[in-house]
């Protein structure tokens, strides 16, 4: 019997991309706190894309208000989010992975998974390649993990940023992986930290040492199940080279809250219209359109409605948002709108 050689999947992050990609334009600001999100006034809301690592160091992080990091590091350089110019340099280095393996699963515009499994080279050599390609065509630097499957890849990739290289084996787990916090599992957040913390488990081999009986009866079969096996290192999820959208969405914060409603009107319809352009330009029509509203407090409502065939028109869509407005009761001030489509086939099915 022919043995089934052992998985070797490499993920790839790049190191604070929005931030590097901009250094790239602005290198005079190499070694400064700079902080990209929003409209790049951190006077106005909006949030932290992302930061450099000295701005980091101040303690500002991914989805935090702008005015937030300036109390934190009022010498931040604030820049715009520029969507445009950080997707052309995501497709070049997904050009480069994918040159190397066919078999790459595209994760979003900074990261994706390369199958190494059959390639003959040495996990090192191949890293080497791709880190150094990359940065030959883009300027950029990344951080790699390799590691038997995408699991422990994503947290490998982790390990020794920026511009990192951590290869993992399996009997690793134990002795690297089991002293981490639980929170740099994928997949667990700050609520599953702190009911963890509750029990009495911190790290990773900690969670390891919980039965799963114990896992199942705190946090239910299908999650309790997955905490068991992603301590243990265990995941065999495939590799996925393609995959349809679920749904597509629209939204947008106010700079000020509102009660206008000649205001929300036309931005339930400017939404509706964005919305059923992308999905025009994707080829795809939607089956089901839903509205999300928060209002000034932070209270969050959503609400949804089947349509009785698929569309792609802004008509429909925008009628079906309009009556899921309807079914709310806006006696506060708003203050984010947004319009989500689901439930989505090709245009082109037959």
């Amino acid at each position: 019997m022919t043995a089934v050689p052992l998985r070797r999947i490499l993920h790839l992050d790049m190191d604070a991309f929005f931030a590097a990609v901009e250094l790239l334009r602005r290198p005079e600001l190499k070694g400064k706190p700079v902080v990209i999100g929003g409209r790049g006034d951190p006077t106005r809301r909006g949030v932290v894309s992302t930061a450099t690592y000295e701005a980091r160091a101040f303690g500002v992080r991914s989805g935090m208000p702008l005015r937030t990091a300036l109390k934190l590091c009022p010498t931040a350089v604030f820049l715009p989010v520029d969507f445009a110019e950080y997707h052309r340099y995501s497709g070049r280095f997904k050009t480069v992975m994918r040159s190397v393996s066919p078999q790459m699963e595209d994760r979003g515009i900074d990261e994706a998974y390369l199958d190494l499994t059959a390639l003959d080279r040495s996990s090192e050599a191949i890293a080497g390649e791709i880190k150094d390609r990359i940065r030959a065509e883009t300027g950029l630097t990344c951080s790699i993990g390799i590691a038997p499957n995408k699991l422990l890849a994503k947290m490998a990739s982790e390990m020794q940023k920026p511009d990192g290289l951590t290869i993992l084996a399996p009997e690793d787990v134990a002795a690297r992986i089991g002293p981490l916090g639980v929170r740099k599992v994928p997949g667990i957040g700050p609520k599953t930290e702190a009911r963890l913390a509750q029990m009495g488990v911190q790290t990773v081999g900690e969670l390891a040492a919980v039965p799963v009986e114990a896992l199942v009866g705190q946090f239910g079969r299908a999650y309790g199940v997955f905490l068991y096996e992603a301590a243990r290192g265990i995941d065999e999820d495939p590799i996925v080279t393609h995959w349809e959208p679920r749904q597509r969405s629209r939204e947008t914060t106010f700079q000020e809250d509102t009660g206008d409603w000649q205001t929300i009107a036309r931005t339930i319809a400017a939404l509706a219209r964005e919305v059923a352009e992308d999905l025009r330009g994707e080829g795809y029509r939607a089956r089901t359109v839903g509205i999300k509203l928060r209002f000034a407090d932070f209270e969050t409502h959503t609400r949804e409605k089947t349509l009785p065939a698929p569309v792609d028109a802004e008509l429909p869509i925008r009628k079906a948002a309009f009556e899921c407005l309807g079914r709310l009761k806006l006696d506060r001030r708003v203050r984010l709108l947004g319009v989500r489509v689901g439930e989505l086939s090709r245009a082109d099915a037959t």
